[in-house]
């Protein structure tokens, strides 16, 4: 005879009905026996400390990407940040810098002002523009010209005291030969000794000559050198410049003497144009008459 049942494997137990009726039963009575008497904090706990690894596990990738979204977005700021501090620290830097240069122009204004009274001419305040085109002069343009009262000739000087002389003259500018320059001279008085002399430009920044002085004439380093004024051009008085070396040597009949002057355009932008002098120096006398010419009148 056949047995027609199935298989074990094929056999399929209560009806699905059945089970979900009684599984509703026992969660219902879980329920209600953990809401009234806790029976299932231990097994809560439990399933708790084993679930919470898991639970962190899974939860890293979303940490990880959390983290890494964070840093480049702190990079990014911090590099705005940082550009932006970089542009302040630069314009705070240029405000500083005008800062300084406006304060050194104050003080140097400040001592011009000071240096005016010392002058007994009218004078005119100009400002160095730039120097010369030509490298073997030594000239600088300044600020003032005809239309400001400006003449060739007149003497240019700062607080310290004399830089130059005016040489050319336009309507708006007007051109500075410095005293350092081959072809200026200017008399001058030692005032150690009252000794006079004469000045002349190198053509070097910062050094002049004296030259035709005795072997044994008075002169040391550091004696002081100031315009005599016997050319009725520089008012007498005015600083020029410091014996810096006097070189004596016996073979020679002339000292070899060399000077720094006193002032100078490298020091400040600001300088003082003086007026010529008020009272001009008196005529030459008259040359006498020749001999000759006399002999022959008296005949």
């Amino acid at each position: 005879m056949i047995d027609n049942a199935p298989p074990p494997f094929f056999k399929r137990g209560l009806a699905p009905t059945a089970r979900l009726a009684i599984f509703s039963g026992l969660a219902l009575f879980l329920m209600v026996a953990d809401g009234h008497f806790h029976y299932l904090n231990t097994l809560r706990n439990a399933f708790a400390i084993v679930i919470n690894p898991l639970q962190h596990a899974m939860n890293a990738p979303v940490r990880l990407s959390a983290k890494v979204g964070d840093f480049f977005v702190a990079q990014g700021r911090l590099k705005s940040e940082n550009a932006d501090l970089k542009e302040q620290q630069l314009i705070l830097t240029g405000k500083m810098l005008q800062f300084q240069d406006l304060q050194a122009e104050n003080v140097q204004l400040r001592h011009l002002l000071g240096a005016i009274p010392r002058y007994a001419q009218h004078t005119t305040l100009a400002e160095i523009l730039y120097s010369g085109r030509d490298p073997f002069a030594r000239k600088i343009i300044v600020d003032r010209g005809s239309l400001h009262g400006v003449q060739p000739g007149q003497v240019v000087a700062d607080n310290i005291g004399v830089i130059g002389q005016v040489t050319r003259v336009s309507p708006a500018v007007s051109e500075v030969t410095l005293i350092t320059d081959k072809d200026q001279a200017v008399p001058v008085q030692n005032v150690r000794n009252g000794l006079r002399a004469v000045v002349f430009g190198s053509g070097e920044p910062g050094v002049l000559d004296m030259p035709y002085m005795s072997f044994s004439a008075d002169l040391q380093p550091g004696d002081q050198l100031v315009t005599s004024g016997i050319d009725g051009l520089y008012p007498p008085g005015l600083p020029v410049a410091v014996i810096s070396k006097v070189e004596r040597n016996a073979a020679y009949l002339f000292a070899k003497i060399s000077c720094t002057p006193s002032a100078g355009p490298d020091r400040q932008r600001q300088i003082l144009i003086l007026s010529a002098l008020a009272s001009a120096p008196p005529p030459l006398p008259p040359p006498p008459e020749s001999p000759v010419k006399e002999s022959h009148g008296k005949r």
